[in-house]
């Protein structure tokens, strides 16, 4: 048996990268999707906690939304520097946006989501609803 390395474009096998040399767009990390941001995900008895690793970024550039039992958390950056001398002018511009969903349990309550940015980390708590909680403890009188 042997492994065979699968290209990353399903059409196009890795001799097309050959034809383009290696200053090629294709293979560029401006493609690559490592910019996604890394998540964590912990369950209470009454809530979902999820946090989300984006540093770099303003508040007002981050989104949070909900439709239709998908949580979606979306943001982008862009930022513009131009430096001129006696000789040459210079302006550079990025640009760069990230989105990543998740499908929501239909224990949750909507309405009751929080959401806190601070330090690069965005910090969401999803509340269960009532009839999804475990049974409170109820400690019984002996008579």
């Amino acid at each position: 048996m042997s492994l065979v390395k699968k290209s990353s474009f399903p059409f196009f096998d890795d001799s097309i990268f050959d034809f383009f040399g290696k200053d090629n767009g294709f293979k560029d990390p401006f493609f690559k999707r490592d910019n996604m941001p890394a998540v964590n995900i912990r369950e209470s008895d009454s809530s979902y906690e999820i946090e989300a690793v984006i540093p770099g970024l303003k508040k007002e550039d981050i989104h949070v939304d909900i439709e239709r039992g998908v949580l979606t958390i979306s943001g982008e950056s862009k930022s513009e520097q131009e430096k001129k001398d006696e000789n040459f002018a210079r302006k550079e511009f990025s640009y760069s946006s990230f989105k990543r969903s998740f499908s929501l349990p239909e224990n949750i309550t909507e309405q009751d989501v929080k959401a806190k940015y601070e330090d690069g980390i965005l910090k969401l708590s999803v509340t269960k609803k009532e009839e999804a909680l475990p049974p409170a403890k109820k400690q019984v009188m002996i008579e």
